[in-house]
């Protein structure tokens, strides 16, 4: 009989297989809150606080709320200069799960794995895949061409079945889900769970401003576009007026300065804090350089709505 990895709610106390993904600036206590209540589980990147402590009373004020399982997102590179303090109180808070990105995922395997945390990994591709695998990981997030911020370079229609070919754990797909014919689709293809992100930045229970959310109603797949002025690296963004204004391409010193040996690093660093802080402002307030993060599912955006709407809109017959 052919193994076939258990399904995400097998894996998480939770009626339906979705994970609200991790967004930056967007994810916050609330839709974790709301994401539970509505039977999916979901994760905030550690990034969204500004100092660990923040992180703390964050991940106890949804323990507060309702019983169930959630995730923190974690960037395990070196440009995180806080991950492993990051690491440590998801640990002593026995959180469910952490989802690791960018960067060799070992230590976080093996400090969480100590406490008895879950360790979900994004990657792009087989080969990672099973990097992560020997690792330990309990299961690969697939990001594919179809998600939103920084996408992977591989159609999901292609990524699933590469994967579930060579993962002997569960493949999460993250990426191109924004209605129940996608989400079933994609179920279809043998994965033990979906990741999906965009159609909820439009709900009632996020932060992000009305202009935000509205645009997630007002345009679509066809006004998603790639920009690497952001981070230097290509990141999905709805092509407002003022994206248009700007390009989505690095000018040539830019090009010129993130190709220097000795400069690279530190421009790339710069466009990140950059980029990050246009985010942030764009996310929060009242301004004509509107750069919103959005992936091509907010083609089945149609209204701002709750968690709970939304969620029965994926999974309701």
């Amino acid at each position: 009989m052919e193994y076939r990895p258990p399904s995400l709610t097998d894996i998480l106390p939770i009626k339906y297989p979705i994970i609200m993904a991790p967004m930056f600036l967007v994810s916050n206590p609330k839709m974790i809150v709301a994401a539970l209540k509505a039977g999916i589980t979901g994760a905030i990147p550690a990034m969204n606080f500004r100092t660990t402590e923040e992180l703390r009373n964050a991940i106890q004020a949804i323990k507060k709320e309702v019983d169930g399982p959630f995730g923190i997102n974690l960037i395990v590179n070196n440009s995180n200069f806080l991950y492993k303090e990051q690491l440590e109180i998801c640990c002593q808070e026995k959180i469910a799960f952490i989802i690791t990105s960018l960067g060799s995922p070992e230590f976080v395997i093996q400090r969480a794995h100590d406490v008895g945390i879950k360790v979900f990994c994004d990657v792009t591709d087989s080969t990672y895949a099973q990097k992560v695998e020997k690792l330990g990981a309990d299961a690969v997030i697939a990001v594919n061409k179809e998600a939103g911020g920084h996408a992977g370079n591989i159609s999901y229609n292609t990524l699933i079945p590469a994967l579930l070919s060579t993962c002997k754990i569960p493949v999460i797909s993250a990426g191109g889900i924004g209605c129940r014919e996608e989400y079933e689709k994609i179920m279809q293809l043998g994965v033990s769970g979906v990741s999906i992100g965009s159609i909820f930045i439009a709900s009632k229970e996020s932060d992000v401003s009305e202009a935000y959310k509205q645009a997630c109603v007002d345009y679509g797949a066809k006004d998603i576009v790639l920009s690497t002025k952001l981070s230097g690296t290509p990141c999905t963004v709805i092509k407002t007026p003022y994206v248009s204004e700007i390009g989505t391409s690095q000018n040539y010193l830019e090009r010129l300065l993130n190709k220097n040996k000795r400069l690279k690093k530190w421009f790339k660093a710069l466009t990140f804090y950059r980029g990050m802080k246009r985010l942030e402002k764009a996310a929060f307030s009242a301004t004509y350089k509107k750069v919103w993060c959005a992936g091509p599912s907010i083609e089945h955006v149609k209204a701002i709505r709750s968690i709970q709407e939304i969620v029965e809109k994926l999974t309701v017959c």
